[in-house]
């Protein structure tokens, strides 16, 4: 397929800029691929679709606060320094995306807070790229928490606002559990404790996945071809327990659901000779687009993704094509919100 084919026009007052007041209580459109029917439903609804028996994966990364700001030595010009990922912890190696990147050269020095942190950039990597090492003399412990106390949220830039307070809970699923993500796995976000509580009554398992969510989910697709896209890596692990609860539910043709785009490359990027998923620990640059077959899941939850996004392409190879475009339709003239913020599909 073509990335001209994925191209819509998204109004921006659609896109979410702040969560729905209840995580459960967010909009949810479901999509029955066998029928074509569209219903529209509340998040919390989701439990009627689901039976005992059936399990959902859900990805328990944690958001870090990856966006901080500092000055630059001498000139103390205001930058801004992206955390990507770190590359050495001995040496508190870090890749980074630098605003404006112009300004900021190898050996410069940055100052964060009131001196609390200083980092000196050693290598440029891309045009906004930059390695930087970290000048701390303390324990490892100690500067996490200096980042924890000077960073803030990563809320991706479409979110036209400033940061506030409550968007440190509302960034995370209530299950974050392993911290090295800078975008928030969103499809989980909707979900609550005691909405956690009623699937599991009626005999929903949940089981965890960890894939860290790096930028490259927003990076936008250049070519036209999409065989020619390369997407970045992200790190992940599929545990031992996920397997065995997956290739039980598989084993007894039950329901397998992947809560949120993320979560399905770790899955699909586990599967073994025989249709099974495998234990996995590692890096995927798996990227899903129509048509594909999919090995392990007959039903995913997702968000509403921007035009000719690497989200939109994989929730359209699972949902199909012209069933999901459709629904992206109705989605906007439903007046549905988008994106990490906005409301929830939920496709069987």
């Amino acid at each position: 397929m073509k990335l001209s084919e994925f191209k819509f026009d998204l109004p921006t007052g659609l896109v979410g800029l702040y969560p729905a007041e209840n995580r459960d209580e967010s909009r949810l459109m479901v999509l029955h691929r066998d029928s074509g029917e569209i219903e529209h439903k509340i998040f919390k609804d989701i439990v009627n679709y689901f039976d005992d028996g059936d399990v959902m994966v859900s990805n328990n990364t944690m958001v870090f606060p990856a966006r901080l700001y500092g000055n630059k030595e001498k000139t103390g010009a205001k930058i801004e320094v992206f955390l990507l990922r770190e590359l050495n912890e001995e040496m508190h190696l870090w890749d980074v995306l630098v605003d404006p990147a112009r300004k900021i050269r190898v050996g410069n020095k940055l100052y964060f807070g009131d001196g609390d942190l200083v980092a000196e950039v050693i290598d440029n990597t891309t045009s906004r790229g930059r390695t930087i090492r970290f000048l701390f003399d303390g324990t490892d412990e100690e500067f996490y928490k200096t980042i924890e106390a000077l960073g803030e949220t990563p809320l991706p830039k479409y979110i036209k606002r400033d940061t506030e307070p409550e968007d440190k809970e509302r960034f995370q699923t209530i299950y974050a559990k392993h911290k090295g993500a800078v975008a928030a796995p969103t499809a989980g976000l909707h979900f609550t404790r005691q909405l956690l509580k009623r699937l599991e009554i009626k005999g929903v398992d949940m089981a965890f996945i960890t894939l860290h969510i790096g930028l490259g989910t927003f990076r936008p697709v250049d070519v036209e071809d999409l065989t020619k896209h390369k997407m970045d890596s992200e790190n992940f692990r599929v545990a031992d327990d996920t397997v065995h609860k997956v290739n039980q539910t598989l084993d007894n043709k039950k329901r397998v659901c992947a809560v949120g785009t993320t979560t399905m490359r770790a899955l699909e990027s586990s599967v073994s000779a025989n249709g099974r998923l495998k234990p996995r620990d590692g890096w995927t640059d798996k990227f899903i687009f129509p048509p594909y077959d999919f090995k392990i899941c007959n039903a995913m939850v997702t968000n509403f993704h921007m035009p000719e996004s690497t989200l939109l392409m994989m929730a359209c190879a699972f949902g199909g094509y012209e069933l999901v475009m459709e629904a992206y339709q109705a989605a906007m003239k439903e007046k549905y919100r988008f994106l990490t913020y906005g409301d929830a599909m939920l496709i069987l």
